[in-house]
């Protein structure tokens, strides 16, 4: 959820032309501070509900003009478009290492 909500703030900020080249992030060392063992379950899923909605409510109000805008995240050039696709994959990512290793 925090590795989505970056994305979704790269997206924003991208997609509102702001042109400042925004820094990389390794999303292990949040988990390792995240405190999610310490969370019931049904918290955990209400919060990736509201985080994975407001990230389909921003996606809904860009145009096709912002979702072609380019910008510069971690050393990169992205587009608005590749960090919507980057945020299916990351999440079909971890649904599938939920699958292997707890299903």
């Amino acid at each position: 959820m925090d590795a989505e909500r970056i994305f979704a703030y790269r997206a924003l900020r991208i997609a509102r032309n702001d042109m400042t080249a925004l820094p990389g992030f390794e999303e292990n060392d949040y988990v390792v501070v995240a405190n999610a063992n310490n969370r019931e379950y049904e918290s955990l899923l209400s919060e990736y509900e509201t985080v994975r909605n407001a990230s389909i409510s921003l996606f809904e109000t860009f145009t096709n003009d912002d979702l072609l805008r380019l910008g510069t995240a971690s050393n990169n050039s992205i587009s608005v478009r590749a960090i919507g696709y980057i945020m299916l994959g990351h999440e079909l990512h971890h649904k599938n290492v939920i699958l292997e290793r707890y299903l």
